[in-house]
């Protein structure tokens, strides 16, 4: 595969986009579908997945085959079916309900930066993924994931924090992901060598400018 780019999105074949906006070096998997989504720079997703209604943040980590802002059905309404807002696919003169999906649409699933979405994870409507957060293979989440917390199960339910106590808020203040490019590049290796805690210690109040 080529370098992914800053100026547009790698998008592999097969994909559906709909609505959707991608920054820089993001990636959508082979057959995924996009609809009214927005992915912010370095996030990617793996094949299969579909993916509406979201606000993907930066270097999110997107497995295969999953399922985030699934669009509902009317369920207090005599039927489910989509002929209900859909109905321009069975009548001539019946226009689609434009107020059903201004519902849908408005109803947004927020994943913070850096988070991990497991393979066959389901993360329903109006539910926030917090900043590294790691949400388990077939997890189905129905309720906000807190930063850096570790959730498993359907419904979902915390495991474990990733880290030791007052890790998570020192990682939230230090803010990584908002660094430059070139400045990522610069610190690759202590990226992949050192533990949070050390990797903390080592850029905590260095100029954010700097690289």
């Amino acid at each position: 595969m080529p370098r992914l780019s800053p100026d547009h999105p790698h998008i592999h074949p097969g994909c559906a986009i709909t609505d959707s906006t991608f920054g820089a070096y993001v990636e959508i998997g082979e057959g995924s579908r996009v609809a009214h989504s927005t992915f912010d720079d370095y996030a990617y997703c793996d094949r299969l997945s579909d993916i509406a209604n979201t606000t993907v943040g930066k270097f999110a980590n997107i497995a295969a085959l999953t399922r985030i802002g699934p669009t509902d059905h009317p369920v207090g309404n005599a039927s489910l079916h989509h002929f209900l807002y859909r109905s321009s696919y069975y009548w001539d003169d019946a226009a689609d309900d434009p107020d059903f999906f201004a519902r849908r649409k408005a109803r947004r699933t927020m994943l913070g930066p850096d988070c991990w979405v497991g393979h066959g994870a389901i993360i329903r409507p109006d539910v926030v993924v917090g900043a590294g957060a790691v949400v388990a293979a077939g997890a189905v989440v129905t309720k906000d994931v807190a930063p850096y917390m570790i959730v498993a199960g359907v419904p979902a339910v915390p495991l474990r924090a990733r880290y030791p106590e007052g890790i998570a808020e020192r990682m939230l203040a230090l803010a990584w992901w908002d660094w430059s490019h070139d400045r990522l590049r610069a610190s690759l290796e202590d990226f992949r060598a050192l533990p949070a805690a050390e990797f903390l210690a080592r850029y905590e109040g260095a100029d954010p400018a700097g690289v």
